[in-house]
């Protein structure tokens, strides 16, 4: 049995909600904001955990949880993550971290919740899941866990055998000795070198990240060694969302150096793997549906799922452009949700115009689709990109775009626009065409086959 990747440290509850302000509150000089959306995440060290699970079986989150309704919340998520949770004590309350957002833009950020790691007995099963792990990543956020005497022991004591990465907090306890990599940003380097810190820490090796300019690394063989990131992923989107980029850092760095990497190989790529979360949506790719007013549950759909001219004039007031792409989306693969997440990404709300069943047959065969619409709605109405899905039952989706004049309309880049009946339509309402690029080797009709053989 291959032995875990496992993550210690603060774990809260991150909270997103969206919706559009176009007015200014009658009380004060200040944006209303009408909510339209919820996502609910783990933060801090459990979204470390989650990011680490995404690419990586039988994570182990080691973390302080308290008995209320957003520990609940969380203890819930992080399971459907299928990350094994050892929890420790808490004293007070989960700590709960909400941005509100407006056409892309956060507005604000609300904190509230106290919890703090209590009591100084660790449960057995701690030494146990250290002891045996592959890898271990310490996500600090200051509340404690990073501190307990009795766990930086253990942790001092692993480092001697396996890669101990730990990403530090300015509130938070310093690294224990002989730690294989530090991630500090530059905010929690506090203007002190990769070199300095290395020797203060006394750690094999210190990372500074810079955001858009990559990193400065310290190696206990004296060299600083400056990595930046890859042309092709530092042309990102200026609306990029950076929330969890330390954290897809530090976990992409601890899982190379696991499989024996060398440390600038290993920061090499975790600077690529930090700037592919950055430019494909951040956190937000990660997160799940919630409802507005409550920790847990969720409705049926969180983006707009009905008619054009509803969805149309529903996210005209927000302001801002309006994207639309449209296909039949049956059995969605990577492919779909790289276009789908890079669509958005070129304006303020993604609508997509989605092929009824009666659609799909008329196109694809009597044997599709596989999937029946509802069910394909479901699935494209639960990713973060997405803002609304319009059903629609002709072979092209003019009428609809018709109706909905959307400023860009997006098809993945294996058609050519004299192959698009729909882009005069398009053209004539003043849009624009975007043909984004294919990822090679996904195909709906390849997996369908594949299955069925």
């Amino acid at each position: 049995m291959t032995k875990p990747l496992v993550i210690v440290g603060d774990s809260m509850l991150d909270v997103d909600i969206e919706g559009s302000a176009t007015r200014l509150s009658p009380e004060a000089p200040v944006p209303v904001v009408d909510a339209d959306r919820v996502w609910q995440r783990p933060g801090g060290a459990g979204l470390a955990a989650v990011l680490a699970a995404r690419i990586e079986s039988g994570v182990v989150l080691v973390t302080a949880m308290a008995d209320d309704d957003e520990g609940a919340r969380l203890t819930e998520l992080l399971s459907a993550a299928g990350i094994t949770v050892v929890a420790l004590p808490m004293a007070g309350t989960t700590v709960c971290k909400t941005r509100i957002r407006a056409s892309g833009q956060s507005m604000l950020r609300l904190d509230h919740g106290d919890g703090i790691l209590a009591g100084q007995d660790l449960p057995a099963e701690v030494a146990e899941v250290l002891s045996g792990a592959r890898a271990i990543c310490v996500a600090d956020y200051g509340h404690g866990v990073s501190a307990h005497p009795g766990l930086r022991r253990l942790l001092e004591d692993v480092a001697k055998r396996v890669p101990l990465v730990w990403d530090p907090h300015p509130r938070g306890a310093e690294p224990v000795p002989g730690c294989w990599l530090v991630t500090p940003n530059q905010a929690e380097a506090q203007q002190n070198s990769a070199q300095k810190l290395r020797r203060r820490w006394r750690a094999r090796a210190v990372s500074v990240t810079l955001g858009g300019r990559g990193a400065a690394v310290s190696t206990d063989d004296g060299r600083v060694t400056d990595i930046t990131v890859p042309a092709s992923l530092a042309a990102g989107s200026v609306r990029s969302d950076t929330c969890g980029a330390g954290d897809r850092f530090a976990v992409a760095a601890t899982l190379a150096l696991a499989e024996g990497q060398a440390t600038i190989q290993a920061v090499t790529e975790a600077v690529c793997a930090a700037s592919r979360f950055v430019a494909t949506g951040g956190a937000v790719g990660v997160s799940t549906p919630g409802s507005i007013g409550a920790n847990g549950g969720t409705s049926e759909f969180t983006a707009i799922l009905g008619d054009v001219a509803e969805v149309r004039d529903r996210l005209r007031r927000r302001g801002g452009r309006l994207v639309a792409t449209g296909g039949c989306f049956d059995l969605l693969h990577t492919g779909h949700v790289r276009l789908l997440q890079r669509a958005r990404q070129l304006g303020d709300a993604l609508v997509v115009l989605l092929n009824s069943d009666a659609s799909v047959r008329a196109l694809k065969g009597a044997s599709r689709p596989v999937m029946a619409q509802a069910d394909r709605a479901r699935v494209l109405c639960a990713l973060a990109c997405v803002d609304a899905v319009v059903i629609f039952d002709e072979t092209s989706p003019e009428q609809k775009l018709e109706q909905l004049r959307p400023d860009v309309w997006v098809k993945g880049g294996d058609y050519a626009e004299s192959d698009l009946p729909e882009a005069s339509v398009v053209r004539s309402h003043g849009g624009d065409i975007v043909l984004l690029p294919t990822i090679a080797g996904y195909s709906s009709s390849k997996l369908i086959a594949a299955m069925r053989s």
